[in-house]
């Protein structure tokens, strides 16, 4: 990416949205470059219907944009009788709809696109819920210092070798700490059995992915990293005993970033 070439000095990566979940490929992205997350903002998405002047909805027959964009809209668009069509960004929906001046597409995007792009908004907020926000990594090529003057929060990525309470004795080095997490979004389907110890923690979150072979690209059947965010700075000798602690039985671990939290609602 742009970022390792030395092109900019910071990417921006959007990892979750109130509405569609975890964007999953995203957090392949963190483990495979090695990049520090430095920040994270959280942004409210206001998404508008696009297309090309003198077109009208009614002449619609598809609408292009990012899968959590479609997704974020769903019902909206259903309503609309068009056909979904998935792109890699909602900026580029909207460039690709105007340099081939389609009349039967439309876009999903930003009324900033519209105004770039030259497009006409045929409907504002269009997003299903009103309450749509996304969360957004800021990563740089260097860590940032972790302070301890403001909330922090920090991100790891660790694999367990499979037993019953792996994940369990993982969780438990925080909550020893009392060290705050929030909820669980998945798991290996075999280390369900230990969900029903986890109402002893407060989780902030935590996912997992299959572990990748790096050689082949291949998944090796049902072995796990798993993304946790905790709410403490790595300057805090709490949470360096943590991973001290989890270091100790993990296969792999590795800190993603300790950043400053925003603590907006």
């Amino acid at each position: 990416m742009a970022l390792e070439r030395w092109l900019v000095d910071r990417a921006v990566l959007p990892i979750e949205n109130s509405l569609g979940g975890s964007i999953h490929r995203n957090y392949d992205l963190l483990m495979w470059h090695r990049l520090h997350i430095v920040g994270e903002v959280k942004l409210p998405i206001r998404h508008c219907l696009l297309a090309n002047p003198g077109v009208q909805i009614g002449d619609l027959k598809r609408v292009l944009s990012h899968p959590q964009a479609l997704a974020q809209c769903e019902h909206t668009l259903a309503k609309f009788g068009v056909t979904r069509e998935a792109v890699d960004d909602t900026a580029g929906a909207a460039k690709f709809v105007a340099f081939n001046n389609f009349k039967e597409a439309g876009a999903v995007a930003s009324a900033a696109a519209a105004r770039i792009y030259g497009l006409d908004i045929l409907a504002e907020d269009i997003q299903d819920d009103s309450d749509n926000v996304t969360r957004f990594l800021m990563l740089a090529r260097e860590p940032r210092i972790p302070g301890s003057d403001r909330p922090f929060k920090t991100s790891i990525v660790f694999s367990l070798v499979e037993g019953p309470g792996a994940l369990f004795k993982a969780l438990a080095v925080f909550a020893l700490r009392q060290i705050n997490l929030a909820k669980v979004l998945e798991i290996d389907v075999r280390l369900l059995a230990d969900i029903i110890y986890l109402s002893v923690f407060f989780l902030y979150q935590i996912e997992s992915r299959p572990l990748r072979n790096g050689n082949n690209g291949s998944s090796k059947c049902f072995d796990y990293l798993f993304y946790l965010d905790f709410e403490a700075s790595m300057a805090d000798p709490n949470a360096q005993n943590a991973l001290r602690h989890l270091e100790e039985f993990a296969t792999l671990l590795r800190v993603l970033g300790s950043y400053p939290a925003d603590t907006r609602k």
